[in-house]
């Protein structure tokens, strides 16, 4: 039996890391002051990259006069759970900045971004390492705005029920019927 496996570049596994650094002390700062960062990159690589980005325009710290004290991966408690993400963020356009609030469903916080990632790629041509996620939040029902979301809250919400259609017996097929086909089955 063949898996099929679907593109893995159509599909943007995002990960959650904690990182903490600072500038290497030296004689002028010998304690220099410890930054933390909750970064998402696709992996351990582009977030170490990604903090020395956010380092840089912080307080003048870069790569080669700084050092990482801890790089750990974060993962939700819950997986299988349903949550509200709300995700606020700053992207650059062709022509300008943007702040922007965006809500989603998702079971992680991971799969939450990865959407917005997906999302601002499509709506709004913005290349990922144009997007800044300033905060991302659990929203609790009452706290949703946006209809995407809220539409699928409620404890009345129904789904249709599809019903499978009987196959005809092999002597009953044809190409082509003059009545129309009965879908409904009891």
């Amino acid at each position: 039996m063949v898996k099929t496996v679907a593109d893995a570049s159509l599909q943007a596994r995002m990960h959650q890391y904690h990182i903490v650094g600072r500038a290497a002390p030296t004689q002028k700062n010998p304690v220099p002051k410890i930054y933390r960062m909750r970064l998402f990159a696709k992996n351990k690589v582009l977030a170490k990259s990604r903090f020395w980005y956010f380092m840089k325009k912080l307080n003048k710290a870069k790569k080669s006069g700084g050092e990482l004290l801890a790089i750990n991966e974060m993962f939700e408690p819950r997986p299988l759970k349903v949550n509200n993400y709300g995700i606020w963020l700053r992207y650059e356009s062709r022509t300008n900045t943007h702040n922007m609030y965006k809500e989603y469903r998702d079971v992680t916080i991971n799969g939450a971004v990865g959407q917005m990632y997906m999302e601002m790629a499509g709506r709004h041509r913005a290349h990922p390492n144009t997007i800044q996620i300033i905060n991302t939040a659990v929203l609790k029902d009452s706290e949703c705005k946006r209809a995407h979301v809220t539409e699928m809250h409620g404890e009345g919400l129904k789904y249709p029920v599809i019903r499978k259609v009987p196959m005809v017996a092999k002597k009953y097929r044809t190409t082509f019927k003059a009545t129309r086909p009965n879908t409904f089955v009891h």
